[in-house]
């Protein structure tokens, strides 16, 4: 067999199950990797070849760079697909995939090391014409000089964000100059933790902002499409919980400025394969600005390959395989609405804390053209403390967003999960929210539905 037909899924869970349900589709084989947590996994039981890489923690398995190579050799597979988290943004596993003369499905390298330093990301996103937040200079981990000058410049409420970070890690908002050093210093000993780079920037902070996201392709010449945009407001601490396509009661004129400047960075780049260009808009000042660039599928593609019946997965196989002709913008056509939802064994009543555990019995809503679940678990499956808590990604589709949403709270409503404490019943609660039935809620939104569940239940207790 070709090594070229047979990729290796340098991941775990349910973006594992997802990556090896496109290579079935595409003829190709596939091999798993797994942690000795995740003897037995679902992605292990689907692949086609399976080889275990290390011990329970992501750092001596998921991220060890050396064990997942020599797992590719020992197979025989010529393709390494990262999915998302882990290694999926490291430049240097990239560039170790290249140098072994195998297939790296992803962006160049290059790509990688520009957008996952943000400070670096916004001075290249200015040069690509694309408007950014105001915003500081990076300090490393002990540097102090011009902070409070720098802090001043920005305004407060500002944000201190690691300069590596991504996917809301390291980031915290300061109120008051007072609390300025002191947030400075512990995000920059996290972001050393995290990402082994201690940097951080100040950026100016948004009160009443939504977080829309354009999903683009580039085919590395300079061209690209974009396949519409995705709303990801609804989130608790910094990371989302639901995503929906496209942003809802969104300026047309906003949407397209969006797209262009999507493109705009992607020509720029001469952008290689799948990423997504996060943006954050400002209500108050009906402005939009560049937040980041993820270099990697996303977690919510789904809901955007729902409105377009695109397999954005296949096609960063195939680019990466130099089997896929460039595509027209025309081409692709959005139809109706999704929303999609992320389900974690966590306990939203006590601040999302997570809540690992077995996860005795599963009942999946029925799938078809409208509903979707993507899932790295079935019955008899542990969630562990090892890895992100996420169960499930439930995907509704609708030709309005009415229709979705409410397909979507009746799929949650018949989903039937024991063993595990979940979000489900929050999930349901935001979905028939009055306000996010209205659409366009912000960033703020859980913190206020939160308060006013808990007025709510105040008053219920005191009648």
């Amino acid at each position: 067999m070709n090594s070229r037909d047979k990729v290796l899924i340098a991941n775990r869970g349910e973006i594992a199950c997802r990556i090896i349900g496109s290579c079935r589709r595409l003829g190709l084989k596939t091999v798993a990797v797994f942690s000795e947590a995740d003897r037995g996994a679902l992605h292990v039981e689907l692949a086609d070849e399976a080889i275990e890489i290390g011990p329970a923690p992501a750092r001596d398995s998921y991220l060890k760079s050396d064990a997942i190579l020599e797992a590719a050799r020992r197979s025989g597979a010529g393709v390494i697909h990262p999915g998302y988290g882990f290694l999926a943004e490291n430049s240097g596993f990239a560039r170790l995939v290249l140098e072994a003369g195998m297939v790296w499905v992803g962006p160049a390298p290059s790509s990688i090391d520009d957008m996952g330093d943000k400070e670096r990301a916004r001075s290249i996103a200015e040069t690509a014409g694309v408007r950014v937040l105001p915003g500081s200079v990076r300090f490393k981990g002990g540097e102090t000089d011009g902070l409070r000058a720098a802090a001043e410049q920005v305004g407060f409420p500002l944000l201190v964000k690691a300069a590596a970070g991504g996917g809301g890690i390291g980031m915290r908002r300061v109120d008051e100059p007072h609390q300025l050093e002191a947030v400075v210093e512990s995000t920059q000993s996290m972001a050393d933790k995290a990402f082994g780079d201690s940097s951080v920037y100040l950026e100016r902070y948004v009160g009443s902002s939504r977080h829309i996201e354009v999903q683009v392709f580039g085919f590395g010449d300079g061209s690209g499409v974009h396949l519409f945009d995705r709303d990801c407001s609804v989130q608790r601490r910094f990371q989302k919980i639901i995503e929906e396509a496209p942003a809802p009661d969104l300026p047309q004129v906003v949407r397209e400025e969006l797209q262009r400047a999507a493109l705009a960075l992607v020509r720029h780049q001469r952008y290689s394969g799948a990423g997504t260009v996060e943006f954050i808009y400002d209500n108050e000042r009906s402005q939009a600005y560049f937040l980041e660039m993820n270099t990697r599928i996303q977690v919510e593609h789904p809901a955007t390959e729902m409105i377009t019946g695109v397999d954005l997965v296949s096609w960063q196989i195939q680019h990466a395989l130099g089997q896929l002709d460039r595509i027209d913008q025309d081409k692709i056509v959005c139809l109706g609405h999704a929303v999609e939802c992320r389900l974690y064994a966590e306990r939203p009543e006590k601040n999302f804390l997570p809540a690992p555990g077995l996860l005795s019995k599963v009942d999946w809503p029925e799938q078809n053209s409208t509903l979707r679940v993507d899932t790295g678990v079935r019955a008899g499956d542990r969630v562990t403390a090892f890895y992100d808590p996420l169960v499930a990604k439930l995907i509704a589709h609708g030709i309005s967003r009415d229709d979705a949403r409410e397909r979507l709270a009746r799929a949650l409503g018949a989903l039937q999960v024991e063993g595990l404490d979940t979000n489900v019943h929050f999930l349901r609660r935001v979905l028939t929210d009055p306000e996010f039935r209205e659409g366009g809620v912000t960033t703020g939104f859980v913190a206020d539905f939160l308060d006013r569940k808990r007025a709510l239940d105040i008053e219920a207790s005191v009648s």
